[in-house]
């Protein structure tokens, strides 16, 4: 324009991801603008964790962390925000470690199940008593798996049911962008129950995908009638190049089954998940609905003294949340969840023993933070409800208000109920070198009284050098008991209405060092934990029953004390020795544990909580032997302590006695064994094969109660870009 100067004045921009594309950054604001300075000679080669580079546009700077890249190849930069604080912070920010498993190690993990990506953390406890991510108990720092939060994408979807249930999972494998693990109290964070820490499983959302249709799909098969299939779709588009804004939806499902490799453990699984989003110009939104159905032999589920019991399990959840953008903030979500439970003592026995549950929990938070010279002060606030219908937990109800079991003559004959109120209140400080986090949650839970309870924390975190971080925190943390530690009785197993929360205080510090090629982290606690609720058969039980007869566990409230430390290097030697190398990535991590009880409750054995990791190794290494070609060898070395009754489950002890009178056999202690996995791929532009070759030495363990695992196991695939 003749004798004016065009003026434009630029929102803030920030790239996450590039293309190769001759003009993709700048198509991707939607307008059109004249280069007037470029101080780098390509922005190819943009990644994480460098020194500064600038563009200028127009006479706007704009500044983002880069690093060359010349030897990785990589082109994706460091700007994951982790939510170890009310205020989401970039992860070289946190004021505690957060381990994060990113898309391209769940990628190279021999794992068909996200459940099975855990196994390869050495500070998560991941028990099971099948495979294929089926029947698994997920526990963090020698805590139970009723003990851990887990949410999907910031929604928390545990179960007050039964933790047993927690990790069914309505997504794929393929379709988790990361998972962010956060170890340690972190109920003023993630609310109540978040008592030994939480799992965050982050879904794939736009800025993954370029704009247009995509899809994937993938078939497996493998040992023992294992089959299965998953596929997905993803559409983006801008909705308006002016403002741009952005609209994406993501469609998958998946199924799987298998005839089991031992004694009742045959499964049919099903899922399927839904993420959309737009971003917009003063906000952002995103919604999410799921769906998981499970049919599964469950071999000594709830007790080792029936091993032919049988479960059927559904999961129902959608969530919308929204994201406002500016000096003050806002992040509401609401939620609904609805959990499906049949179970069988005896599978296809008589009905008197068998249970039908239907979990209701519906909920909704906001969180606001604002900016300011002080630093940044979030304030939030949580109402969750939970509810459970059900023939054997809960209240008695009274017959005219009886309701009825769908797909099934029987009826809900009993309830309860709860509400949770959680008020939040955190400032964070963030200077050069240091970040500092201080807050607390005041909660009340309908289920024990009326009064609010104060549970404090801090964290700090202090940068040294380049690369470096020091850690220290001190939180407390509180868990109401599952319905089913409440209510659940069975011939071998009695809950207790009366049992009191759990509580801990625990002290940690920790480092990070990160450089060009390598991360590594050390973590050490201490965690004392009053009221720990676990089921123990008590010693006067064994005395008076002896061990051919009926012995019950009871749901108990103990005093521990737990004391341990994690350590993780990863080397990225790619990076050090260029794109060409053969190797390219080694990862060893170990953790310990040491465990005291101080209560006077004389236990003769314990379900969970007493049997914890003592030691855990992994070690896992990823080379490229063609360009086409990669092979990860993954080994795993575990050492519990506690231990189990082994009972005769034999078809002469059952003829002989009947289901009801299986005598013990011993009193056994875990035994260490270790593990040695194999994944192989062979990758081209739109599709690529796997194997996966689990437990190679083909060695027969015991991961919980008296359930020995399948030894040597092949699973197989092929995968598709649409």
């Amino acid at each position: 324009m003749k004798g004016k100067q065009l003026k434009w004045k630029a929102a803030p921009i920030c790239w996450h991801r590039f293309t190769r594309h001759h003009d993709a950054a700048f198509l991707s604001m939607g307008r059109e603008i004249r280069i007037g300075v470029l101080s780098v000679a390509t922005l190819t080669f943009a990644t994480p964790n460098c020194a500064t580079a600038q563009v200028s546009i127009e006479g706007t700077e704009r500044t983002w962390r880069t690093e060359d890249a010349r030897k990785t190849g990589e082109t994706e930069l460091d700007e994951v925000e982790v939510a170890a604080a009310r205020v989401p912070l970039p992860l070289e920010q946190a004021a505690r470690i957060v381990g994060v498993v990113t898309r391209e190690e769940i990628k190279e993990c021999p794992a068909g199940a996200i459940n099975d990506v855990l196994k390869y953390m050495a500070g998560v406890d991941v028990r099971q008593r099948g495979t294929s991510g089926i029947q698994t108990d997920i526990g963090i720092g020698g805590g139970t798996h009723d003990q851990v939060v887990v949410l999907l994408n910031g929604v928390n979807i545990s179960s007050p049911h039964t933790g047993h249930l927690t990790a069914d999972f309505p997504c794929n494998i393929s379709d988790i962008e990361r998972i962010e693990i956060l170890e340690g109290a972190a109920s003023r964070v993630y609310g109540s129950n978040a008592f030994s820490g939480a799992i965050n499983i982050v879904t794939k959302g736009h800025d993954v995908y370029e704009k247009g249709l995509s899809g994937k799909a993938e078939l497996h098969g493998g040992s023992y009638g294992t089959a299965g299939g998953e596929i997905s779709m993803h559409h983006a588009q801008s909705i308006s190049h002016r403002h741009s804004c952005t609209i994406s939806n993501h469609l998958s499902g998946g199924y799987k089954r298998s005839d089991g490799a031992t004694e009742n453990s045959d499964f049919n699984r099903m899922n399927a998940f839904y993420r959309g989003g737009m971003e917009l110009k003063g906000v952002n939104l995103s919604w999410q609905a799921g769906m998981s159905l499970g049919q599964y032999g469950a071999n000594t589920f709830y007790s080792g003294k029936f091993p032919e019991q049988y479960e059927e399990s559904g999961r129902y959840m959608v969530s919308v949340s929204a994201r406002t953008k500016g000096r003050i903030a806002l992040a509401p979500t609401v939620y609904w969840q609805r959990s499906l439970d049949h179970y069988q003592l005896v599978r296809g026995l008589s009905p008197t023993q068998e249970n039908y549950h239907r979990t209701d929990v519906y909920g909704a938070n906001v969180n606001a933070q604002m900016k300011w010279q002080g630093g940044i002060t979030a304030v939030g606030t949580e109402l969750r409800n939970e509810g459970i219908l059900s023939t054997a937990l809960g209240k008695p109800m009274e017959r005219e208000d009886y309701v009825r079991v769908c797909g099934s003559d029987r009826q809900y004959t009993k309830r309860d109920r709860r509400t949770n109120v959680c008020y939040y209140l955190e400032h964070d400080l963030l200077f050069d070198k240091v970040t500092v986090s201080l807050g607390i949650m005041a909660n009340m839970n309908t289920g024990l009284d009326e009064r609010f309870r104060l549970y404090p924390g801090v964290d700090v975190s202090y940068r040294i050098g380049s690369g470096g971080t020091l850690f220290a925190a001190w939180n407390m943390a509180q868990r109401m008991p599952t319905f089913t530690d409440l209510y659940y009785k069975s011939p071998t197993q009695v809950g207790y209405a009366n049992l009191s929360p759990e509580r801990t205080s625990e002290f940690c510090v920790g480092a990070k060092y990160q450089a060009h090629g390598i991360v590594a982290s050390l973590r050490a606690y201490h965690r004392q934990e009053s009221s720990m609720i676990d089921w123990v058969l008590p010693t006067d039980s064994v005395e008076k029953y002896g061990r051919g007869g009926y012995t019950t566990y009871h749901a108990t409230n103990l005093r521990t004390r737990k004391m341990g430390f994690s350590l993780s290097v990863n080397l990225r030697l790619n990076e050090w020795a260029g794109e060409r190398s053969v190797l390219r990535n080694l990862n060893l991590q170990y953790s310990y544990i040491h465990q005291r009880r101080y209560d006077d409750v004389e236990i003769d054995d314990s379900y969970y909580g007493v049997n914890y990791l003592r030691h855990k190794v992994v070690a896992s290494l990823t080379a490229r032997i063609v360009p086409q070609l990669t092979a990860t060898l993954t080994y795993r070395f575990q050492d519990r302590r506690g231990t189990f009754y082994e009972y005769d489950t034999s078809e002469e002890t059952r003829n002989a006695y009947g289901w009801r009178t299986y005598p013990f056999l011993r009193k056994a202690n875990y035994e260490p064994f270790s593990l040695l996995d194999l994944q192989v791929q062979w990758k081209r532009k739109r599709w690529g094969v796997y194997a996966t070759l689990n437990n190679l030495t083909n060695v027969h363990y015991i991961d919980i109660g008296n359930v020995r695992q399948p030894g040597f196991w092949l699973t197989g695939g092929v995968k598709l870009d649409l």
